[in-house]
């Protein structure tokens, strides 16, 4: 099974990714695809229907949303029925309230916990209600702490941006439902009964984190928030096991990375026909070959392969510029 991110896999904003949904369409053949978004501001019926709009294939319950898992999440720390404060909009109130639980707006209604996702209409009102709120040490669920929103017209703040407020203002730290943390993946793991899935993101800290934390094999394609110089910079918790220029490579074969040691003592890291030098802590192209994201996945196995942290490496330009 596939399990797909959304923004900077799908679609920027109102626009789809070019491949993107020829590529799924063709996957779909074989596979079955379900989607993950850390995007509270609408429903999975919404998004559902978006994607449709592209020409792909999709129904509500083929979308897990950071509401879906925050409500879940939700549900382990209050009571069955309790009135919930929540910041967000209809993907996040609609999400409570099918749950079960009454839904307000204000601190005065003493709220047994404050539940926070992104819209765009929320405003400084919202956030202080929350803080009021939390000042009576209830407890707090996030959808999400995505510090950016890739939109048509740019990189945009995201709802971390907007938890941080709030959490300036009350010094504490939210319980998170959505990506880099397991709710949500193990959200979608239980809805689709997957036994093997493979997860595409396009964000490392967010994306491949949470599938690792997860125990699901990643996919980073470079069509959204990260692209080479932070590939090559991803500690440990944060490296996918493939990397993807677009998702066309989604159906190639994937290439294998083999090692060398020169007459130097150096390591040569070649894939297909890029080849990238470790030597000490320099990291230096070889033959930069025909393929952009080859010489990165070379790239990246000898930065990864070297055991140093990347600052104090001197690592070629051509890697990432």
């Amino acid at each position: 099974m596939i399990l797909a991110d959304l923004d900077g896999v799908v679609y920027t904003g109102k626009n789809a990714i070019p491949h993107a949904v020829d590529s799924l369409n063709t996957a779909a053949e074989e596979h079955r695809i379900g989607y993950i978004t850390n995007n509270a501001s609408r429903t999975a019926d919404v998004v559902a229907t978006q994607l449709t709009g592209f020409g792909l294939t999709v129904t509500g319950d083929e979308v897990v949303t950071s509401p879906q898992a925050a409500v879940r999440l939700l549900a382990t720390v209050v009571d069955p029925g309790a009135t919930i404060l929540v910041i967000g909009g209809e993907g996040l109130t609609t999400v409570v309230e099918a749950a079960g639980f009454r839904l307000t707006r204000s601190a005065d209604d003493a709220p047994a916990a404050v539940i926070q996702g992104f819209a765009p209409e929320v405003g400084w009102k919202d956030l202080a209600e929350a803080s009021y709120a939390l000042a009576a040490d209830i407890p707090w669920v996030a959808t999400n702490q995505d510090w950016t929103i890739p939109q048509e017209r740019g990189i945009a703040p995201g709802n971390g941006t907007l938890v941080s407020a709030v959490h300036t203002a009350v010094g504490k730290l939210p319980l998170v439902a959505g990506k880099p943390e397991k709710a949500i993946f193990d959200a979608a793991v239980e809805r689709f009964g997957a036994t093997s899935p493979l997860f595409i993101g396009d964000r490392l800290d967010t994306d491949i984190v949470g599938a690792n934390k997860a125990g699901i094999p990643s996919v980073l394609v470079l069509t959204g928030i990260d692209r080479a110089k932070q590939v090559l910079a991803a500690p440990a918790d944060s490296r996918p096991r493939y990397i993807l220029g677009d998702l066309r490579e989604l159906h190639e074969a994937y290439p294998a990375t083999s090692e060398a040691q020169d007459r130097d003592g150096a390591t040569i890291y070649t894939v297909r026909h890029a080849k990238v030098k470790l030597h000490g802590n320099v990291v230096s192209v070889v033959d930069a070959g025909a393929s952009p994201v080859d010489l990165l996945r070379a790239g990246a196995a000898a930065v990864w392969g070297s055991g140093l942290m990347i600052y104090g490496m001197v690592v070629d330009p051509a890697l990432y510029e």
